[in-house]
């Protein structure tokens, strides 16, 4: 893991980026009347001067997009240095709110006064790569951000999370099709699908925020299979009870339960392509910008954090978990400031959370 400083950013009398300096220079620089506040969040000073040939040190962008919270982390890869990390709170469920009651105002208003008139649906047309409002807010905030990052920092690479799991390293996935390919990240890719369909929690027991295993819900020594259609996520408590038993046979006191895990085990996970779409919109959104960007996935992500130790934070899979590039980890980590923002900007939260 890169050890971690909060630098200052700095351009010159230009606009033209600079490479970040420590806090106490920074400080020095204003008080000698040397430069000036350029913008308060990120924090940038604008010097009163021009610099010819600056040499500045190459900069990579790091991007974890999320569905509530997208990590962004500025890491300077030849120290092995995490410059500046943020925290960008997604608003959508708000804005899905609010649509769904324009939306109910809208048709009361044309059941009222167009003669109890049928509601208007399905008969808009959608250009191609159309997203809901909600889902194009987090393309369109992140993209702000790293424009406005690029624009004042010597940024030349991009590293982002791509999709949540890659289906093609899934033995028989139910989204795609494509067949198994044996790979050292296969567990991790496997693992992460199976957490996000049974929505992190035991399939029998219905157990939160515990360790979750990967479970046979056939038995193999009963006929069943490794397909991702035969495999769910049980605690260990469960796991052991159940042991070899037919699932019928585990649950038949909990009919209910049993019913729900049937069904559920069939089902592909529906709401993946609408999240990866959103990344995937987001990757083309960047490839303006000329810069080469590295691809990850959610399991690669997880792969690199296990391997480091590191806690589950959005910052910090942006900046050590995030992309090939990933560095191994190194002594004398030091924890840095990191900035929170709500929508567009909100002022730094201490819990760094």
């Amino acid at each position: 893991m890169p050890n971690y400083q909060n630098y200052v950013f700095v351009v010159d009398t230009l606009g033209q980026p600079l490479s970040p300096t420590h806090p106490a220079i920074a400080r020095k620089l204003l008080k000698q009347g040397l430069a000036a506040v350029f913008r308060t969040y990120p924090f940038t000073i604008i010097l009163k001067k021009t610099v010819e040939n600056p040499g500045n040190e190459a900069l990579r962008l790091k991007l974890d997009p999320g569905a509530s919270v997208t990590g962004i982390a500025l890491v300077n890869q030849s120290r092995d240095t995490v410059i500046w990390a943020a925290e960008l709170t997604h608003r959508g469920d708000r804005i899905r709110a609010k649509l769904t009651a324009r939306r109910v105002v809208r048709r009361h208003r044309r059941c009222r006064k167009t003669r109890y008139r049928q509601a208007r649906f399905n008969n808009r047309k959608r250009q191609e790569g159309w997203l809901a409002p909600s889902l194009k807010h987090r393309v369109e905030t992140t993209l702000t951000w790293v424009n406005r990052l690029i624009s004042s920092r010597p940024i030349t690479d991009i590293s982002m999370e791509l999709v949540r799991f890659d289906t093609q390293k899934l033995p028989n996935p139910e989204i795609s099709g494509v067949e198994y390919q044996q790979g050292v990240l296969f567990g991790y890719e496997l693992r992460e699908y199976l957490l996000t369909k049974w929505q992190h929690q035991c399939a029998y027991c219905g157990g939160q925020n515990i360790p979750l295993e990967i479970e046979h819900i056939q038995p193999k020594s009963q006929g069943g299979f490794d397909r991702v259609s035969n495999l769910g996520i049980a605690c260990h408590k469960c796991n052991q009870k159940k042991g070899s038993q037919p699932v019928e046979q585990f649950l038949l006191p909990k009919p209910e339960i049993l019913k729900r895990c049937s069904v559920q085990a069939q089902a592909p996970l529906k709401n993946a392509a609408a999240v990866n779409s959103t990344r995937w919109a987001l990757f083309n959104r960047l490839k303006p910008t000329g810069l080469p960007i590295e691809i990850g996935t959610g399991g690669l992500t997880k792969y690199n954090r296990t391997v480091q130790g590191l806690p589950k934070t959005h910052w910090l899979d942006a900046a050590d978990c995030v992309g090939k590039s990933t560095h191994p980890p190194v002594e004398n980590q030091n924890s840095p400031a990191i900035t929170n923002y709500l929508f567009w900007a909100r002022w730094p939260s201490k819990s760094g959370s």
